[in-house]
């Protein structure tokens, strides 16, 4: 009898996380304010990442581009000035399913491409499918190499200016539709840019510089910190900036932004003078969206790390249905 009562009670308990779109495991999000969030300290992988039967998948496509055929990033050596150090980087390209070829798609840049091809692409055929998501192609650029100051990847991704936004779409995006038989929108609302860490400040340095290109960045642990090298008088402290002083004397540009921070995320013990605590940036890039009046969604999660996978595979879904939301094809 006892056995069977608790079978009842399991069988509920599951019912339950089901209707409320929860993973076993998984504990409930708690909302703090109207659009944040905190999860956690349980895990659980979201339903709408695992294969489904019956669910088309999406096609994928890889394209290698060398730096010296780039005008913008034809490599770099640390403390060498004038010095180029050829290197070569990966572009994935999903194509969903049904896609017919020329036709003009919404478009998500997706930086770090070789790290976030799982599980994005999962979600991506499910909730295209599901239509909970607009068809939308996914072009999944990696970084040119190395990390933080002086590296390649550094100097992509952690600059506060267009630059990075400006190589996607003159050298990037033409030869991907060329190659790959695809359209993007050139509607801004129908573009998003997603990253985890640097990443992360690059979708955001893309909408915020060319918001007539982007209006929809999400981001994991993002590098809303001092990282930038080489130096720039116009953000003295990297991405810093940001929430300290670009968007508190800046007029509300129409982006929105979905933003994750973790709670043992990198620097979380550091004071503010080092410019280098990811939670205290993204805290207070969440207070400054606010207080703007942005349309944003942040989420805190406990239990977890700098980018961390258990946290990624629990939320992205729910991001990019977030992320997508009041989307409509011109």
């Amino acid at each position: 009898m006892n056995h069977y009562v608790l079978g009842r009670r399991a069988l509920l308990s599951l019912a339950l996380l089901s209707l409320a779109g929860l993973a076993f495991g998984q504990t409930p999000p708690r909302q703090t304010a109207k659009d944040e969030f905190r999860i956690g300290p349980e895990y659980a992988d979201s339903p709408d990442m695992k294969e489904k039967p019956g669910v088309p998948k999406g096609t994928i496509r890889e394209l290698t581009f060398d730096s010296k055929d780039s005008k913008y990033y034809p490599g770099i050596a640390k403390d060498q000035p004038g010095r180029v150090v050829p290197y070569q980087r990966k572009v994935l390209v999903y194509i969903p399913a049904g896609y017919v070829a020329g036709k003009a798609a919404p478009l998500l840049v997706v930086h770090d491409g070789l790290w976030n091809r799982n599980p994005l692409v999962s979600f991506l055929d499910n909730l295209i499918f599901e239509k909970r998501v607009p068809p939308m192609i996914a072009v999944m650029i990696h970084n040119g190499g190395g990390d933080s100051k002086g590296s390649q990847r550094g100097l992509e991704y952690d600059q506060v200016s267009g630059r990075y936004a400006e190589f996607v779409e003159i050298e990037v995006l033409p030869r991907v539709e060329k190659e790959c038989e695809v359209k993007f929108t050139a509607d801004p609302n129908g573009r998003a840019t997603m990253g985890g860490s640097s990443g992360g400040s690059a979708a955001l340095s893309m909408a915020w510089f060319h918001p007539e290109w982007y209006r929809r960045v999400l981001t994991y642990s993002g590098t809303y910190v001092d990282q930038q090298w080489p130096p720039d008088g116009l953000s003295p402290r990297g991405a810093w900036e940001y929430h300290a002083t670009l968007i508190p004397s800046s007029k509300p540009k129409p982006l929105r932004l979905w933003l994750e921070v973790s709670e043992k995320d990198n620097g979380w013990d550091r004071d503010e003078a080092s410019l280098h605590n990811w939670v205290m940036a993204n805290e207070r890039m969440a207070a400054v969206l606010k207080k703007k009046g942005y349309a944003y969604r942040y989420v805190f999660a406990e239990n977890a790390g700098h980018t961390d996978g258990k946290v990624t595979r629990q939320t992205l879904g729910d991001a990019l249905i977030w992320l997508w939301q009041g989307y409509k094809a011109r």
